[in-house]
């Protein structure tokens, strides 16, 4: 894939962010580099890995998965959003 200014100003559009022109060539630059690095991890041979694979034999260490609600933690998140209404966030509709 290839980052040029036209993806830049595809991607300012849709994650509504203004990237001023003086940093415009670096982000491309940066972006380049980023994607270049995950184009290299699509070269490993990871051929007759298990997908399970980890670097320990501990495994990961789960807790119990159980739901809490307090409003006041609703309202203190919610206190930050621009818009919001009924304990949701409003956002303006993205689609291409």
């Amino acid at each position: 894939m290839q980052v040029d200014d036209a993806l830049l100003s595809r991607l300012e559009k849709l994650s509504y962010l203004k990237i001023s022109d003086d940093h415009r060539e670096e982000i491309v630059q940066q972006l380049g580099e980023l994607v270049a690095f995950v184009d290299n991890l699509s070269e490993l041979d990871t051929e007759g890995v298990d997908d399970s694979f980890a670097m320990t034999d501990n495994g990961t260490y789960t807790r119990s998965d159980s739901p809490r609600q307090s409003a006041q933690v609703s309202r203190a998140i919610l206190s930050h959003a621009p818009k919001s209404e009924d304990d949701f966030f409003i956002v303006p509709k993205i689609i291409e």
